[in-house]
C-alpha cells in the first residue's frame, strides 16, 4: 500500500476534529516512527488545542527512563510487543497528563527482522486513563520509508476510531 503525504495529512485533520469535539487532548509515544505521528498532528494550525505532546522514544533506555517500561518486559518480550506498547501509552499518559495516548514500536527495515518478528511487524497501543488500552499489530510491506508511511496513516485511523467509539 502506497502511503502519500496527503493521505497522511487527511487522516491527521480528521483525529484533529475528532479531537477538538471531544475536547481531549493526546500524547505520542513513538519508536520506529520516529515522532513523524505527531508531526502529521501538528501539521496543522491550532492543532496545540488537542496536541499535548510527543515523545521519541527510539531506545529501550528512553522506554524505561522516559515512560518506566519495564525493562524485564523488554527482557523478555523485547521492544517490539504488545506488553511494551501498552506500557508505553500507559507511561505516556502518567508523564504528560493527556487524555490519550497513543504508542507505537515496530521493525521499519532494513534489518533488525526475526522469524517471530519479521521486517515491517509494528505493534500499535491506543487508550486513556481508566479506559482499556486497545493493542494490535500490523504486517507491512515495502522499504522503511513506505513501512514508516503505513505505520502513521494506521495509528491516526486507529486512535480516530478509538475517539469515535468512544
Amino acid at each position: 500500500m502506497s502511503v502519500t503525504d496527503q493521505d497522511l495529512e487527511e487522516a491527521g485533520a480528521q483525529l484533529g476534529d475528532l479531537l477538538m469535539r471531544q475536547g481531549w487532548t493526546i500524547a505520542t509515544a513513538e519508536s520506529c516512527t520516529g515522532g513523524w505521528v505527531a508531526k502529521v498532528l501538528t501539521d496543522r494550525a491550532g492543532s496545540s488545542t488537542y496536541v499535548h505532546g510527543g515523545l521519541v522514544t527510539y531506545s529501550n533506555e528512553a522506554k524505561h527512563d522516559l515512560l518506566g517500561v519495564s525493562e524485564d518486559y523488554l527482557a523478555q518480550f523485547g521492544a517490539v510487543s504488545e506488553p511494551v506498547v501498552r506500557q508505553m501509552v500507559s507511561g505516556t499518559l502518567a508523564v504528560t497528563g493527556a487524555d490519550l495516548a497513543v504508542a507505537i514500536s515496530g521493525v521499519a527495515g532494513p534489518g533488525g527482522g526475526s522469524v517471530e518478528k519479521p521486517l515491517g511487524t509494528v505493534w500499535f497501543a491506543w487508550g486513556g486513563s481508566g479506559d482499556t488500552t486497545e493493542a494490535r499489530v500490523e504486517r507491512f510491506e515495502g522499504d522503511r520509508d513506505a513501512v514508516r508511511r503505513q505505520a502513521v496513516l494506521y495509528a491516526l485511523r486507529g486512535v480516530s476510531e478509538y475517539v469515535k467509539r468512544s
